[in-house]
């Protein structure tokens, strides 16, 4: 009797530990995003970003994710295009420091392979997303990577003059790699 709880105790303390929060490697973890500027591609990355996955394997449709992005730490590689983005015809860092998503759906699509579902939140506009992502284990961590495409001016981005499609597409893809144990 003492030995069948003991299981049944230890089973219990296994897939509570299994469903805790995962601590992100933001040292190892990066969010960047890909646009074209006059038919050239562009890169550029988010220098903070907070993330925050509670995931079971065995469970994925229990798991949550939610992502905080400062906006002010885009990086084009180049001070003067860096402060020209914060400006308000762009990410008016001032007014909308963070950019946010909050996943309200996760399911398994097969090994290794997730669809992911919830709101994204830019310049004060929220809108619904999905995306493909993969999760696989990489050393003790397991690694969640995806990309997600957006039209930026359906979040305001890129006002006034910028809103011309022919020198800065509409089309940004948004790519994740998160690192986490």
């Amino acid at each position: 009797m003492f030995a069948r709880n003991a299981v049944v105790l230890l089973s219990l303390c296994a897939s509570v530990a299994l469903a805790a929060n995962l601590k992100v490697d933001t040292a190892k973890s990066a969010v960047s995003a890909t646009f074209r500027q006059m038919g050239v591609p562009v890169d550029a990355k988010f220098n903070k970003f907070v993330a925050q996955l509670d995931y079971d394997a065995a469970r994925p449709e229990s798991a949550k994710a939610t992502v905080e992005i400062d906006v002010a730490s885009f990086d084009l590689g180049d001070p003067d295009y860096n402060s020209e983005v914060r400006k308000k015809e762009w990410f008016n860092a001032a007014q909308f420091p963070k950019a946010t998503f909050t996943a309200t759906k996760i399911r398994a699509a097969g090994a290794g392979k997730l669809e992911v579902g919830g709101k994204l939140t830019l310049k004060g506009k929220t809108a619904d997303v999905s995306f493909p992502m993969t999760v696989k284990k990489e050393g003790s961590a397991q690694l969640f990577e995806g990309s997600l495409p957006i039209r930026r001016l359906a979040f305001g981005i890129g006002e006034g003059e910028w809103k011309d499609t022919s020198i800065v597409a509409d089309e940004v893809v948004i790519r994740f790699r998160v690192l986490a144990q």
